[in-house]
């Protein structure tokens, strides 16, 4: 009896690696796993560089007002101010997993999936966290150009736990930020889980009568005077941060919530998102890393507000 024509499902094409194929499909969970967590990558300027180790964001100032024009007077300019922000590239971030094929042999339900999805999700967090604190660091900054405000806060023991106070600062943060020239489109609020689901109950933030614009049995707050709601448990509430790069770190023990421009910080992405994986045959097992190389850093203080606590 003939040997029967076995078709490969981990071959590209029907040759080479009998695992190519599953290696991609790790890949695609990864990518989509840090794509539907991290919450700080649309909300923010990006620019990809393919070498080098930081990157340059114009600041531009103001020009110097308008005036009336005197017949026959020459017209010659005015001064306007620019500065720049240097973003730098981290360290290397990744994590990985070890998988022996023995313990796939005999396992009856398929892990790997599960620990690629869980290693995207690590790395995404990763991502907001640091985001998150240096948003905070730059609310908490002068200006960057003279002539321009500096970063500001509100201040409330209550912003924790009494919906209508925090409601009440979404207003104040939209008037700060009209003062400050920072365009309305684009603003974003990021609030804990807790206060989340606190101002989901508040009926004046989702009464259809006060336009409100939510669902009470969903759970869901759309926005609030016109700046969306993101829910993060990211936010560096309640921590000392001592750890990592230095300028991720800081005293946020009195950090509420974070309402910001997308001009407020800036991302370099140097090694955008990746996978490696290798067989090893002498472990008889696959090593599978994912990993980015991207930095962070503040651009404009005055688009960003610290909610915090008195």
């Amino acid at each position: 009896m003939a040997d029967a024509i076995v078709s490969r499902l981990g071959q590209a094409n029907g040759a080479g690696d009998v695992k190519a194929n599953f290696v991609k499909v790790a890949t695609g969970e990864i990518l989509t796993a840090f794509a539907r967590t991290a919450e700080f990558t649309d909300k923010q300027l990006v620019r990809n560089i393919s070498e080098g180790k930081s990157a340059s964001f114009p600041v531009t100032g103001r020009t110097n007002g308008a005036r009336y024009h005197v017949p026959g007077t020459e017209v010659l300019g005015t001064v306007a101010k620019f500065n720049e922000r240097v973003i730098t590239i981290d360290d290397l971030l990744l994590t990985d997993y070890f998988t022996a094929n023995i313990d796939e042999a005999m396992n009856h339900f398929d892990t790997r999936s599960e620990m690629t999805k869980q290693m995207g999700e690590e790395l995404a967090q990763a991502y907001d966290r640091n985001c998150a604190q240096v948003a905070v660091l730059t609310a908490r900054g002068g200006a960057v150009v003279d002539g321009l405000p500096g970063g500001g806060s509100l201040t409330n023991a209550a912003f924790l736990t009494d919906s209508d106070v925090l409601a009440a600062a979404h207003f104040d943060a939209a008037a700060v930020l009209d003062d400050k020239n920072i365009p309305a489109s684009e603003r974003f609020s990021f609030v804990k889980p807790v206060q989340y689901y606190m101002l989901a109950q508040n009926t004046k933030v989702i009464n259809k009568d006060w336009d409100g614009k939510g669902s009470y049995s969903d759970g869901k707050v759309i926005k609030i005077a016109d700046i969306p709601l993101v829910k993060t448990a990211n936010l560096p509430n309640g921590k000392n941060i001592t750890d990592g790069p230095t300028k991720y770190q800081g005293d946020f023990t009195k950090t509420a919530a974070l309402i910001m421009h997308k001009s407020a910080i800036g991302t370099v992405k140097l090694l955008d998102l990746a996978i490696e994986s290798e067989y090893m045959t002498s472990r008889q097992g696959t090593l599978i890393v994912a990993k980015y190389a991207v930095g962070h850093g503040g651009l404009r203080p005055e688009s960003a507000l610290e909610l915090k606590l008195a």
